[in-house]
């Protein structure tokens, strides 16, 4: 007998941790996973930030805390899985969305601004998937893990876009989710990753002004640049059941931006 659809995607009584939560794509993740039954739970840097976007997504009806933590330090990482799990219960779905980027040539890009990127956009995610997989989500034998990579991950750049670290960082995202996804499929723990073109955020301003909205806009098949809602059916279907035969896989979610750029 088969499932009907709707309660296919349906999350009440799941719990979903979700990494740089407090603006941008992650709460753009948050908002939808919440409106689909999902207790949320956020974190980030910064307090004012979490605080109103709980408030955010609790004026949607969404039950959602929050956590300030700096998701590159692994005690940080590691007590907000085990706060998590004390104030909410098992976590179902774990998303990897904390990142950052840095502009600058190659040949002058700093060390210290190399590992920055890397231990955020990259150890950070081992450092959470580890903890909650080995906390509850291998002994429950169920787990949805969604990291947030990029098309940035999945090519070069045309020139003067000069983010040599962010590329290589979300390049190793990409290949993370398909060995945990090989690796801890039979405990019934699903990997995918999201990977998406560019959206209007914080991290993305300093390119948009450079390049030009339109102009990037201009570059994808679709015409446009991604908006509030772009990722939301994404990261639904693979935290739901309508997704539980997915794993391993990258989802660009770009306009079509990679199916002409060789990504």
């Amino acid at each position: 007998m088969s499932t009907p659809v709707q309660s296919l995607f349906n999350l009440e009584g799941r719990i979903a941790l979700v990494t740089g939560g407090s603006r941008g794509l992650g709460l753009q993740i948050a908002e939808a996973l919440g409106e689909a039954g999902a207790k949320v739970m956020l974190t980030s840097r910064k307090a004012g930030d979490l605080e109103e976007a709980a408030a955010h997504l609790s004026q949607r009806g969404i039950d959602a805390r929050w956590i300030a933590a700096d998701a590159a330090d692994p005690d940080d990482a590691r007590r907000v899985c085990s706060e998590t799990l004390e104030r909410l219960g098992p976590v179902d779905i774990l998303v990897n969305n904390a990142g950052a980027a840095w502009g600058a040539p190659a040949e002058d890009h700093p060390l210290e601004a190399w590992d920055k990127v890397m231990n955020l956009n990259i150890r950070s995610l081992f450092v959470f998937a580890q903890a909650i997989g080995k906390a509850c989500m291998i002994p429950r034998r169920y787990g949805r893990i969604i990291n947030v990579a990029s098309i940035a991950g999945l090519g070069g750049n045309p020139p003067g876009m000069e983010t040599v670290a962010y590329n290589t960082s979300k390049g190793a995202v990409v290949n993370f989710t398909r060995v945990l996804a090989a690796e801890w499929g039979e405990h019934g723990i699903t990997v995918n990753a999201l990977a998406p073109g560019f959206f209007p955020s914080k991290m993305t301003r300093a390119t948009l002004d450079r390049f030009g909205e339109d102009a990037l806009a201009a570059h994808a098949p679709l015409k446009r640049l991604g908006d509030d809602d772009d990722l939301k059916g994404a990261a639904l279907l693979f935290a739901s059941a309508a997704g539980k035969h997915i794993t391993g896989q990258i989802l660009a979610v770009d306009g079509g931006v990679s199916c002409i750029s060789g990504g």
